[in-house]
């Protein structure tokens, strides 16, 4: 099966509403008059909530064909949660994706393996597509029990998820060590835990999920390095992070195979 490869562009807490319209402008433009097709590799972008309907709003206005989504998704449909933002209301403002599970909410915020699969199921359940992170810390890839410690956060993740669900989300690998670092995996590093996931999909489910389900890497990906990773197999796109926030270096990541 052929799977669309998918760049998107996590801004983190980055980026005033202002700052996102010159942003997301500005990648559009670069992606523009390289004569991009859109419909070969898929770009979006992960702004911070406040950002996302001046996103929407650019977007939608000059017809651009860049997506967008959110960094994070309440479990609560309404009601008292103070901060929480719903799925609904993510949908509302035309959200194609749901970043679930990252490194940084499973740190700083204590998030579970079971909280990040019901929130992959609330966003499923919107119509959007949850990006389901999973990684490694330094001392797990120091004790060479990274595929292991992987795979136990996707079965934690998708435990409850039927076939059709897991086809339609993208799981993104993301060894902590590597982000924001500077240090970057291998590709082979990349395959290597990227080729264990879609293997266990496939346990968990059947072949044809397996071959489905797109697996992003992500970790201090840029454009000298997007090309020798997406050269993998079981690789099919990136989770961009700090190389997110410049529109020139972002289009030439989602150029990969210029």
């Amino acid at each position: 099966m052929a799977r669309t490869p998918l760049m998107a562009g996590n801004w983190k807490m980055n980026m005033d509403h202002l700052e996102a319209i010159h942003l997301v402008q500005g990648l559009n433009q670069e992606l523009t008059d390289a004569n991009f097709d859109f419909s070969a590799v898929e770009v979006a972008v992960i702004p911070p909530f406040t950002d996302i309907r001046s996103v929407q709003t650019v977007v939608e206005g000059d017809e651009m064909k860049i997506k967008y989504g959110a960094q994070d998704v309440s479990t609560h449909e309404n009601g008292a949660y103070t901060g929480e933002i719903s799925a609904s209301m993510l949908s509302k403002l035309g959200c194609s994706f749901i970043v679930v599970g990252h490194s940084e909410r499973r740190e700083y915020h204590g998030e579970s393996d079971a909280l990040v699969g019901e929130k992959a199921r609330v966003a499923l359940a919107a119509g959007m597509t949850p990006i389901i992170c999973c990684g490694e810390g330094l001392d797990v890839r120091k004790a060479g029990n990274q595929v292991s410690h992987v795979l136990a956060q996707i079965d934690g993740a998708l435990a409850g998820m039927s076939a059709d669900d897991v086809k339609k989300s993208v799981i993104a690998y993301e060894p902590i060590w590597a982000i924001g670092t500077g240090e970057v995996a291998t590709p082979e590093d990349a395959q290597e835990v990227c080729g264990a996931i879609r293997v266990r999909v496939g346990e968990l489910y059947d072949a044809a999920t397996a071959d489905a389900v797109r697996i992003l890497y992500g970790g201090s990906v840029k454009s000298a390095n997007v090309a020798d990773i997406m050269a993998k197999e079981d690789v099919d796109g990136a989770l961009v992070g700090g190389a997110s926030l410049k529109a020139d270096e972002f289009a030439k990541i989602a150029r990969f195979n210029a």
